[in-house]
């Protein structure tokens, strides 16, 4: 992520290889805030196509424990949990909810990726080389305002992720645009916003920490001369940043996705819920889905920040063609 006014400045002052760059070459001119909000929406897609598995058996195994009329199935570690999936249930289970992932990912991160270096400049007054407060502020802002928009479609993205295709084991919902119907009518408007509160917190975590991670890292390798600013310095990047934000927001995930995952009554509020969790399970329950949450965060960020960037760079190639023949 750059400030939008010297969006390219530290790469070329630190990087004088710029040529021999793996991908396309950073614009001259930083991209205006459409491309910027159309570049993530899709490179967040992308990445959820790779990632969406991990994400799911994330899901599975942070509501191990409250899943009732289902035995013998038990579920140990990521990888154990998508075999098991895929023996008991087919492998299809696997993207249980990627209609409503994607669905999103269009709306969520467009608008946490797409408007952060926009909300970074606002809290500057455009002032160059913003503190780490500030990019806390702005990360923390994005995410709240993402979740604020898109908080129905994550809602149906983890019931589906939760519903287990099994013989003898009632669905709840048939597909995406039955879910939002179904939620609404047995739920009303709060139950397609049922668990925005945990979710504002964990995503303005998760928001602020993994951007800001991700611009520290980077401009310290590039500061540093570690590396040159192409995809080794943003693998690293993207992977540091998914794993301290895994860290830092796992509990509040796992509160997140057992609250939304609930019926009606099952619990009071998403607080009632942390105390249930550490009461009967103990404190480790904030933490089950910890492997496959990293491991989703790290691949996640990796595909996410590298296509982004790309993306980014061919819709400015593009529009300056455009214009080029205007």
């Amino acid at each position: 992520m750059r400030d939008q006014k010297e969006p390219y400045i530290l790469e070329k002052q630190l990087t004088p290889e710029l040529g021999n760059m793996v991908g396309l070459k950073p614009s001259d001119v930083p991209p205006p805030l459409g491309v910027k909000m159309a570049s993530a929406g899709a490179a967040a897609c992308v990445a959820d196509l790779f990632t969406f598995p991990l994400d799911t058996a994330k899901v599975r195994l942070q509501i191990q424990g409250e899943m009732k009329g289902v035995e013998g199935i038990r579920y140990r570690g990521v990888f154990g949990t998508i075999s098991t999936m895929i023996r008991t249930e087919g492998p299809r289970s696997l993207y249980n909810g990627l209609v409503a992932g994607l669905q999103r990912q269009v709306c969520f991160a467009s608008i946490r990726i797409g408007l952060y270096d926009n909300v970074k400049n606002f809290y500057t007054g455009g002032k160059d080389k913003p503190g780490v407060l500030v990019r806390i502020l702005a990360g923390c802002t994005t995410g709240a305002m993402a979740v604020s928009f898109a908080q129905p479609t994550d809602v149906v993205k983890v019931r589906f992720q939760a519903q287990m295709n099994l013989d003898g084991v009632a669905r709840r919902y048939t597909g995406t645009m039955q879910a939002y119907k179904h939620i609404f009518q047995n739920e009303g408007i709060r139950g397609l916003w049922k668990g925005t509160l945990p979710n504002i917190t964990r995503n303005a975590l998760v928001n602020c920490t993994e951007l800001v991670t991700y611009d520290l890292i980077k401009e310290a390798i590039l500061r540093h001369n570690l590396m040159s600013d192409n995809l080794p310095c943003h693998f690293v990047s993207a992977f540091g940043a998914g794993f301290v934000t895994t860290v830092i927001a796992s509990p509040v995930d796992v509160v997140k996705t057992r609250y939304m995952n609930s019926p009606p009554g099952q619990y009071k509020s998403a607080i009632n819920c942390a105390w249930t969790m550490m009461t009967k399970e103990g404190p480790t329950a904030f933490y089950k889905g910890f492997v496959p949450s990293f491991l989703r965060l790290g691949s996640w960020n990796v595909v996410m920040f590298v296509s982004f960037e790309q993306i980014k760079r061919a819709m400015m190639v593009t529009k300056k063609k455009i214009e080029d023949r205007n």
